[in-house]
């Protein structure tokens, strides 16, 4: 039997990370057994479903690496409304469901409580159609609905356990439970790999998959992904969106890496693995059943890890990418080819997300702009005196190299009673803005002499305003 997974994500908002876990082990199942992933939109929901979120989508898949060639699709769940239709009618000439027009407050009045499940009122009051009835499932009163899932293996729900659930509103809509089987019927899925909070849906899935004389998929059930105080990852509370990774500087390559660990890792531990080594490696059945925690800090420390491990042509090119989408005021920087190389190398072991490349490189092409708190603290008593030093020194300098100017700054260090490391910090800030950043000598090598001597200058000046008259 070919292998048919699908990813069917809503286009309701951002791309939340565990939709690119889920695209992730549908699109390597399929792949790894020779089958074929579809994407199916479910936009269903008219109010919250836009365009935008549609494009949203399709973007995502595509930075993940997951392009148009290695899906069929994308299909449209507002397209088969006949056929959810027709799986309604078909339920009720069976004898699976029934009409049912009791509202949520005459069940709470009837059971005592709001919160308890249907109880089955409608059920031989033999109602036809008409203005706000819903048609409900009838669950069967005993037996047990065995689901068989790769990750969780065999669990057992009591049908006398399963309310009479709701199959298609008052007006006539399917629900959630009944459009998703019919299209995963109609685009003959055989394996539905999707998130854990699906889990409690799946024993009613199935009962209608069953009623509709269908076979039911395999299951799968991946964990949840949980925050650090272990609660559910929620793109309200949480940094969870796919898109907000992207333009913070995260390689698709490092997220991809990190999110098929979630839950998963091969049998030697290792972590950090090229992309061909998961696709031969993962197996669905091998996933961890446990919440996974999605930790920040450990993405950024992968994201590191690949940037280093980049030759410098690449990180540069890697760059310049970046900062043309994502930071339009130093889209022109990768103009300048050798400044842009040589800072960008420079950098490339500094940083852990591209986002920190603008404050890292930027003083190197534009103005430079003294960071106030920088300034207070290398502006110790002396500091005037020896910048006055500095700057006469390397005007006279005859050899504009990193190591002359570290020469240079050492001496003028020296004749204050300074190490190197407390004479440069001034330097640094006249010339950078701030106290940390790429090495101060191959900097100022890469800036100039000229613009150099301009900003030790113009720092002199900031330290001794004149005065007014």
């Amino acid at each position: 039997m070919t292998v048919r997974t699908r990813f069917a994500p809503s286009p309701t908002g951002m791309f939340h990370v565990g939709n690119a876990r889920s695209l992730l082990y549908n699109w390597l199942a399929a792949e790894q057994a020779g089958g074929q992933m579809v994407l199916r939109i479910e936009d269903t929901d008219a109010e919250r479903s836009k365009p935008e979120w549609i494009d949203g989508i399709l973007k995502a898949m595509a930075w993940l690496g997951v392009d148009s060639s290695q899906y069929e699709g994308p299909y449209f769940q507002t397209d088969n409304a006949a056929r959810h239709a027709e799986a309604v009618a078909a339920l009720l000439d069976g004898g699976h469901a029934y009409y049912c027009d009791c509202t949520r407050e005459q069940i709470a009045e009837r059971t005592g409580d709001p919160h308890k499940g249907y109880d089955g009122h409608c059920r031989t009051r033999d109602l036809g159609p008409g203005p706000g009835r819903a048609v409900r499932f009838r669950t069967p009163d005993t037996g047990e609905t065995v689901v068989t899932d790769l990750v969780r293996g065999a669990p057992v729900f009591p049908n006398a356990a399963l309310e009479d659930f709701v199959v298609a509103r008052s007006d006539g809509t399917p629900t959630f439970l009944l459009a998703n089987i019919v299209d995963d019927m109609a685009m003959g899925i055989t394996l539905v790999i999707r998130a854990e909070e699906h889990l409690s849906n799946t024993p009613k899935q199935q009962l209608l998959w069953e009623a509709l004389g269908a076979t039911p998929p395999t299951w799968a059930h991946a964990p949840i992904l949980v925050n650090d105080k272990r609660q559910k990852l929620s793109k309200r509370r949480d940094k969870a969106a796919l898109e907000d990774f992207a333009r913070d500087g995260y390689l698709p390559e490092a997220m991809r890496n990190y999110l098929m660990l979630l839950g998963w890792a091969p049998p030697d531990g290792s972590e950090i693995l090229p992309w061909q080594q998961i696709v031969d490696r993962f197996r669905i059945a091998d996933v961890n059943p446990a919440p996974a925690f999605f930790d920040v800090k450990k993405l950024r420390a992968f994201n590191g890890d690949y940037l280093r491990a980049m030759s410098a042509t690449e990180f540069a090119a890697v760059a310049a990418d970046w900062l043309a989408v994502h930071f339009p005021a130093g889209a022109t920087w990768a103009d300048d080819r050798d400044r842009f190389a040589a800072a960008t190398e420079l950098a490339q072991t500094r940083i852990a997300i591209l986002s920190e490349l603008p404050d890292m490189i930027g003083f190197l092409f534009t103005g430079v702009e003294i960071d106030p708190a920088s300034w207070d603290k290398a502006l110790k008593p002396g500091a005037v005196e020896l910048l006055t030093d500095a700057l006469g020194a390397l005007g006279e300098l005859g050899d504009w190299t990193a190591d002359a100017i570290k020469d240079t700054i050492e001496r003028a260090g020296q004749a204050h009673g300074l190490k190197l490391s407390k004479a440069q910090a001034p330097v640094r800030v006249a010339v950078t803005g701030r106290t940390v950043g790429l090495p101060l000598f191959e900097s100022m090598q890469l800036l100039g002499r000229p613009e150099t001597l301009d900003r030790v200058a113009a720092a002199l000046s900031r330290a001794n305003p004149p005065s007014p008259r």
